[in-house]
């Protein structure tokens, strides 16, 4: 039978809200699921408990729009995730608009941590903005051929997809700062979320390895050309293609995969390979802790010297900091 739980705001527990699509047919969670009723939250499914159809058509049935989990369980809720959400977004058995909304979910709540967590000072009148380029990119990847080249990609590396979507909210927030137009941001965003997509053939132990070796280190490089051409079906403008094709070249020409020099790599793949770089460097990697964000940027700017446009570099500090930009 269920039993109240005291509200949120009362007392120990404290809850955050997911979406009831996010609870897998078929799938074993190491978390509880809890409705709310009034001020309180009510056990609806407990941890351990393999989360079935029936429980999804009972809060559909119910008109359930939102769940809710303890925030001490969002560890293993995000482990859970990681663990299905390739998998199920590939199943061609659940049909095509459900998995579109399924990913819809997934990649929402990844955005709204960037918001909260990681660009907690981008200024109240961008926001809106902002956050409706990213609502239309998603939107525009649940198209069928776009949620197909990306359900394996998330099966096989997953931080590389989140990485991806972080990459994707700081690209735009930098390129609307520069006063980008709504379909610049799109076609730039669209290549931002898609420009790891190659490493679906980077085998898994290259990707988790701590140091390479010469012969790895160039399977490694071919995920841009990789990249493009599993996008080959979707319908993508030049720039989203650019940006999957030369986010690792550098403004000293020493880059990869066609050594550009500085001078003719397009502006927005310039601005992309500069967040790129500082999600990888304040993100946990295979034998690397995260840097501070003021411990990356102080890399990136010292260590990392030829690489990036310095006026896309400063602009970038700004937007962290949240400073008032003309």
């Amino acid at each position: 039978m269920s039993k109240p739980v005291p509200d949120a705001k009362a007392a120990a527990p404290t809850f955050f809200t997911i979406s009831p699509l996010m609870i897998f047919p078929e799938t074993l969670g190491r978390f509880s699921i809890y409705l709310r009723q009034g001020d309180e939250y009510v056990l609806y499914a407990d941890s351990e408990e393999r989360f079935s159809e029936r429980h999804r058509r009972n809060l559909h049935e119910s008109g359930v729009k939102e769940v809710f989990v303890k925030t001490e369980q969002k560890e293993h809720f995000e482990r859970y995730v990681e663990s299905n959400l390739g998998r199920i977004l590939a199943d061609e058995a659940l049909p095509m608009p459900e998995r579109a909304r399924i990913f819809m979910d997934a990649a929402k709540d990844v955005v709204q941590d960037v918001f909260e967590e990681r660009l907690p000072a981008i200024r109240k009148e961008n926001f809106e903005r902002l956050k409706n380029v990213v609502e239309q990119s998603i939107r525009f990847l649940t198209k069928e051929k776009a949620l197909t080249a990306l359900a394996p990609f998330i099966a096989h590396d997953y931080k590389g997809y989140t990485h991806s979507i972080h990459v994707f909210v700081f690209t735009l927030a930098v390129l609307q700062s520069f006063g980008a137009v709504e379909e610049e941001l799109f076609q730039a965003g669209m290549g931002a979320m898609l420009h790891d997509v190659g490493k679906l053939r980077v085998p898994k132990e290259i990707l988790n390895k701590r140091s390479l070796s010469r012969a790895e280190q160039e399977v490694l490089r071919g995920h841009p050309l990789w990249g493009v051409s599993l996008c080959a079906q979707l319908t993508m403008s030049q720039t989203s293609l650019n940006c999957i094709l030369f986010h690792h070249e550098r403004m000293d020409g020493e880059g990869y995969p066609g050594r550009l020099p500085g001078e003719g790599i397009p502006f927005p793949v310039r601005v992309l390979s500069v967040c790129d770089s500082y999600d990888n460097l304040t993100s946990e990697r295979p034998g690397s802790s995260a840097l501070s964000p003021f411990e990356a940027l102080r890399t990136m700017r010292d260590d990392m010297k030829g690489a990036f446009d310095l006026e896309v570099f400063k602009r970038f500090v700004q937007v962290l900091s949240g400073a008032s930009l003309v």
